[in-house]
């Protein structure tokens, strides 16, 4: 038999206890639970439920109060650094420069090229004869560089050319007279103009006598008067010669469209080419975009640019001095 003291169950049993041995396997077990959840100090349910849950991530004493303290501080740190910065750059920005910068100044632009007035200039160089247009489009290409190009306000000068010949593998004038290419075969001084890929109008000047078939298309310009017209019509508003390195960009610079093929260049109103300064030193190389022509027009170097500025077109290292 079990002989139990009669003590309060809080207190400890003693140290010593009877148990019959014909009982003592069945209740040896139960009895050490017994006893050492009756003499186990009482722990508050909701601390035994965190030291049951934290005690499998054993950790430092105040580990994890550290590790959270110092990325608050550290992102404070950062968020006050990046308000600073902003409001610096806030200060430092600059309005972009508008269209009296091409009327008798020098842009802050360092790719800008230097411009006059235009009442000087339009003064000193005149309206081209029919004449300056009748010669071989090889010959007209290098010669149309520093030229300018004016419709109304807009006045760009002409930096990168290429030329397109009769019998050219190129030269749209190798489908014959059609209702697209006819202005090719008509007399020289006349613009050509037509959409690359339905979207970029090309400006070109017809070369030669009538029915040769041969042009100079407009590659690059440089801007010299009507900036603001320039990038309302080109949708951008820069200085940088991304702004008319591209014959796409001169079109629509310009404010053309197909209708103004047939257009003389020589009589007054309207597209008008002005003359202008001869380049000092100029670049050549093959054109650009002509793949499916033959190998030798292919390799050709029937494009033209003035040397030295940044208003030309890309590819430029294919350009090199003649």
């Amino acid at each position: 038999m079990l002989q139990l003291p009669l003590t309060n169950t809080r207190e400890k049993f003693p140290s010593s206890i009877w148990i019959n041995t014909k009982f003592h396997s069945a209740l040896c077990f139960p009895l050490k639970v017994l006893y050492s959840t009756l003499t186990a100090p009482r722990i508050p349910l909701h601390v035994q439920f965190l030291f049951s849950h934290s005690s499998a991530y054993p950790m430092k004493k105040n580990q994890s109060t550290k590790k959270l303290a110092k990325p608050i501080k550290k992102t404070i740190r950062k968020t006050a650094s990046v308000t600073q910065k902003s409001k610096a750059l806030t200060v430092q920005v600059k309005p972009i420069p508008v269209e009296e910068n091409f009327e008798g100044t020098q842009s802050q632009d360092s790719t800008s090229i230097p411009r006059t007035s235009p009442s000087s200039f339009l003064e000193k160089w005149p309206i081209l004869s029919p004449d300056f247009y009748l010669v071989d489009a090889l010959d007209l290409a290098p010669r149309l560089l520093g030229k300018y190009l004016r419709r109304e306000d807009v006045v760009l000068q002409i930096t990168e050319v290429e030329a397109y010949r009769p019998n050219d593998s190129a030269c749209h004038g190798r489908f014959g007279i059609t209702a697209r290419t006819a202005p090719v075969f008509g007399p020289g001084g006349h613009a050509y103009v037509y959409l690359c890929y339905g979207l970029h109008t090309m400006l070109n000047i017809v070369a030669d006598k009538e029915g040769v078939g041969a042009a100079v298309l407009i590659r690059s310009c440089a801007p010299i008067n009507g900036l603001e017209t320039i990038q309302q019509r080109r949708g951008i508003r820069t200085e940088k010669p991304i702004l008319l390195t591209g014959p796409g960009k001169v079109g629509q610079a310009l404010g053309i469209s197909t209708e103004w093929s047939h257009h003389s260049l020589f009589t007054p109103g309207g597209l008008e080419l002005l003359d202008g300064p001869a380049p000092e030193d100029i670049l050549v190389g093959p054109r650009v975009g002509i793949n499916y022509a033959l190998p030798e027009h292919v390799n050709a170097l029937w494009r033209f640019a003035i040397a030295g500025t940044p208003w030309i077109s890309a590819p430029k290292s294919t350009l090199r001095p003649p």
